[in-house]
């Protein structure tokens, strides 16, 4: 059992003979919000009817989960550095396990929407650990490896969700209509819960400081004026005071700068130091993550496309949607090698592949060329694989270990936005689109213009990736 404690700042440099058996645990955690996430999708039809729930009730269902995930990130990621990185991840684990049976066994839409609020926020208490301990565990020339494998696991998740979601919906096991996309949760989450009291070191900010408790409340209050609206904008015709939420997040923002601006001219230990936003290669990865994360629209256009347009079935969806979440598996066991040999412009190369695939995508939709459009998801899928790794790499290898779990939290809450923003956008482009259009090809266009959008946005993240700061050393 291991239970020693790496404060030091060169504490990856110990290499701890059991960091790799420390990294399936890890990753293990880490299937489970995105599992999570990927999974729900194709069972709120069957949700909604057993549990006699309203058209507002089942966008809480994910909305609740998001919200409160990407607000309270940077919080758990604060929290796993003062008080230790093992301890955070492993009540994390422990308290998302408990909060998948509450879902498992809700009666009521709204005690599902009070057990997926309590999974984002168990969540944010476990996710931000997994990097930050990665960043600690392992020594640079091993952090590509690391990194890469923590990609593979987003890929597995991605493509595994949907595709457990519609054969758990459509097999109905013990007789559940749906609560066994929860329940599906406790074996993975009882596995990580004794693998990291087993297995997982203790690490922490060699420097333990009190917690900013107005830092907090503050940044909390601004992100979830962004968050919020941008999660229930679409769905509810964008009423008033939501956009007078959007219109108070510039505020809140600025007060949250301030305050925390003020707190570390009198030396106080601030909940973001916003000198890591003077290291360009820090400032650029964060933006290129909420660029690129916008692609989480994606999921939504394509299912629509395919479930409405063409008439598929959930499992038959899932299935066509597959090969995406296969070239990314599949490629992000090469991003680490790519860095290596390319360092910054492996980016650059995910990007070029991936709108290279998308573009194929987007041809196939319009001419009806089925085997084209699994094609073109498989090589955007693969683009996918090379970057996710390699931006986070970029994002966290540069940061001191002190602020490892501060720099997870905020690449990991620039995801959520993302893709929070994503969905709301072009979301909303894609239904505008399509108006009150009919029929395959009404689909197919409405989807071909969102998913142009986003070939704009990965274009634009690829010229920013040409301003990153080469690696110090490979693998990072």
């Amino acid at each position: 059992m291991t239970s020693h404690t790496l404060c030091a700042p060169n504490a990856a440099l110990t290499h701890d003979p059991g960091r790799w058996i420390a990294l399936s645990v890890l990753l293990t955690g880490a299937l489970l919000p995105v599992l999570d996430f990927n999974i729900i999708n194709l069972a709120l039809p069957a949700i909604r009817q057993d549990l006699h729930a309203t058209s507002s009730q089942i966008q809480f269902v994910i909305s609740a989960y998001a919200a409160v995930y990407a607000v309270f990130l940077i919080t758990g990621g604060r929290l796993g550095d003062r008080l230790g990185r093992k301890r955070m991840f492993t009540a994390g684990i422990a308290g998302f396990t408990l909060a998948s049976v509450l879902c498992g066994l809700a009666w009521s839409a709204q005690a599902l929407i009070a057990g997926r609020v309590l999974q984002g926020l168990t969540a944010t208490i476990m996710a931000p650990q997994v990097l930050a301990s990665i960043r600690v565990l392992f020594p640079r020339e091993e952090q590509g490896v690391a990194l890469g494998l923590y990609g593979a696991t987003f890929g597995l998740a991605g493509a595994l969700g949907p595709i457990l979601g519609g054969v758990l919906v459509a097999m109905q096991p013990f007789g559940l209509p749906w609560q066994a996309i929860f329940l599906i949760n406790v074996p993975i989450g009882l596995v990580a819960l004794a693998g990291s009291m087993l297995f997982l070191p203790e690490t922490k900010a060699a420097h333990v400081s009190r917690l900013d408790g107005g830092g907090v409340i503050l940044l909390s209050v601004a992100l979830g004026s962004l968050v919020y609206p941008l999660v229930e904008g679409r769905e509810t015709g964008w009423p008033p005071h939501l956009l007078a939420l959007l219109a108070f997040f510039p505020l809140a923002l600025g007060a949250f700068v301030a305050f925390e601006r003020r707190l570390t001219m009198r030396g106080g230990a601030a909940l973001v130091d916003l000198s890591l936003f003077t290291r360009r290669g820090f400032s650029i990865g964060v933006g290129m993550a909420l660029l690129y994360y916008m692609l989480s629209a994606f999921y939504l256009t394509v299912s629509t496309y395919l479930q409405s347009g063409l008439g598929l079935s959930p499992l038959a969806a899932s299935l066509r949607i597959a090969p995406f979440g296969g070239g990314f598996f599949v490629a992000s066991f090469a991003s680490a090698r790519l860095v290596r040999g390319l360092g910054a412009r492996a980016l650059t190369l995910g990007f070029a592949v991936q709108v290279l695939g998308f573009v194929t995508v987007i041809a196939a939709a319009l001419a009806s060329m089925p085997p084209l459009f699994e094609v073109g998801l498989t090589v955007a899928g693969m683009g996918l694989g090379i970057i996710t790794p390699s931006v986070i790499g970029v994002v966290i290898s540069d940061v001191d270990h002190r602020h490892a779990g501060l720099a997870s939290g905020i690449v990991i809450s620039t995801f959520q936005i993302g893709a929070a923003l994503g969905i709301a956008v072009i979301g909303g482009v894609f239904f505008s689109t399509l108006g009150q259009g009919h029929g395959a090809l009404a689909y197919a266009h409405a989807f071909a213009t969102a998913l142009g959008c986003n070939v704009a946005l990965l274009i634009l993240a690829g010229f920013l990736s040409l301003w990153l700061p080469r690696p110090e050393q490979p693998g990072v």
